[in-house]
């Protein structure tokens, strides 16, 4: 809202007006908005929560400090995305299609954990909202998501930035360069231009980013059977499958990681930075062309959200740290981990989330895994088996030891060793997806 209002007013020459139209001003203030709320009014909806005795309901599974965090306010994901919507609403081009997107998605996600946890809480079920729905929900807005991204004009990308790039001198140069949409094929679609003499080539594709590949890229047509018009609907729908894959997961893999004090906000928080400033590099031709990957038009402006995204998870931290005060519940969870997979597909980084969000990654593969070989042994044995002590996997290592395959520790660590080990782990992988780009 400041940003359009100090467009709207940019005829009379106010003093400072100019900061509005950077980029990295208006990212540090998101992010300190976000956090500020957290802070300030996380206080208060704290207490709001403590008075209506909205609290956790623990179950005894034998894990050190468990049955203290009975009771413990839940539902503490409403001040995230209280304080995400804050500092975009504030500092974000909100006619950008990327930001549009991005509220949609938090919306939606934080709406079904919302009502995942409202079910849990007051209906006292602790079943909560039922798998198939919240699968029908993710599915839903990848879905929405997807046939955004395959049939929107304002969603384009160029693989190679123009050799004259560095003539450019604007730090938001995707916001004001000008853009000749294309299709693929060359022809030209559309035109439009807002104040540069250095029109840039975009087009409509199914081009990701994939790394120790020449030029970083991969295209989803690769995997389509077809050829022609059949081939082209043929990766849109393979692309279009992808984005809903990769939201889903994101949504639940975050979901299960959030069974500790601080474990999925500060791993989530780190992602985030990442995510920040790919969304800077690929909005930018200068930075574009110097990383050697695709420019996409306009995306410069998610770092916007995804530094108020950090800045409300480092508000939240504030309170869920060990030993938390509040527990973001699944309409934290399920909003954050959406978050991350729409920013790494509208930014054309999904391929990277599996290295960069190899915390969530592990833990999902974890469930899963344990799932399936307990279901294996009890039809073959008749008895059924464990490879960890406990999943998600952070809870194997705080459980002592018991019958599993691996058992290593023996003895339980305390919860606040984990989430410090898990957000180290977090921190190498953020730094090894980024140092990706310029492997070859």
């Amino acid at each position: 809202m400041l940003y359009h209002l100090f467009q709207s007013l940019k005829e009379y020459d106010i003093p400072g007006q100019g900061l509005m139209t950077y980029l990295s001003f208006r990212a540090i203030m998101a992010s300190i908005a976000a956090m500020l709320f957290s802070v300030f009014a996380g206080k208060r909806i704290i207490g709001w929560l403590q008075k209506r005795q909205i609290g956790e309901e623990i179950r005894d599974l034998g894990l050190e400090g468990q049955m203290q965090k009975k009771g413990t306010p839940t539902m503490g994901g409403v001040i995230i995305i209280a304080a995400i919507l804050c500092g975009v609403l504030l500092f974000s081009d909100l006619t950008n299609i990327y930001i549009i997107l991005l509220i949609i998605s938090t919306v939606w996600l934080g709406g079904l954990g919302f009502a995942d946890d409202w079910i849990k809480t007051f209906r006292h079920d602790k079943a909560g909202l039922s798998e198939k729905s919240k699968l029908i929900g993710q599915i839903l807005l990848g879905l929405a998501i997807g046939l955004t991204v395959c049939f929107s004009d304002k969603i384009v990308v160029r693989e190679e930035a123009p050799k004259d790039s560095q003539a450019i001198i604007a730090e938001e140069s995707s916001d004001r360069a000008g853009v000749v949409l294309k299709t693929e094929e060359g022809n030209a679609l559309e035109t439009a231009n807002a104040g540069t003499n250095a029109p840039v080539d975009a087009v409509k594709s199914t081009k990701t980013t994939i790394p120790f590949v020449k030029n970083h890229e991969f295209d989803y047509k690769w995997l389509s059977p077809f050829k022609g018009r059949w081939g082209w609907y043929g990766k849109w729908a393979i692309y279009v499958i992808m984005i809903v894959l990769v939201i889903t997961a994101c949504s639940n893999g975050t979901n299960l990681t959030d069974g500790m004090d601080g474990l999925a906000t500060g791993t989530s928080a780190i992602a985030g930075v990442v995510l920040g400033i790919f969304a800077w590099m690929s909005g930018n031709i200068i930075n574009s062309d110097y990383l050697n990957i695709m420019y996409i038009p306009g995306s410069g402006e998610i770092a916007v959200f995804m530094a108020a995204f950090v800045g409300a998870l480092i508000g939240f931290l504030w309170y869920n740290s060990f030993p938390a005060q509040v527990f973001m519940g699944d309409t934290g969870s399920l909003a954050i981990g959406g978050i991350i997979g729409v920013c790494a597909i509208l930014i054309r980084k999904e391929l990277l989330l599996p290295i960069l969000c190899g915390v969530f990654f592990v833990e999902s593969l974890s469930v899963i895994v344990q799932r399936t070989y307990f279901k294996f042994t009890k039809r073959k044995y008749g008895e059924g088996r464990r490879v960890f002590k406990m999943s998600p996997l952070h809870h194997h290592f705080q459980k002592e030891g018991i019958n599993a395959i691996f058992t290593s520790p023996k003895k339980a660590l305390p919860e606040a060793k984990i989430v410090v080990r898990f957000w180290i782990i977090g921190i190498i992988l953020a730094v090894l997806t980024i140092a990706m780009l310029k492997l070859r």
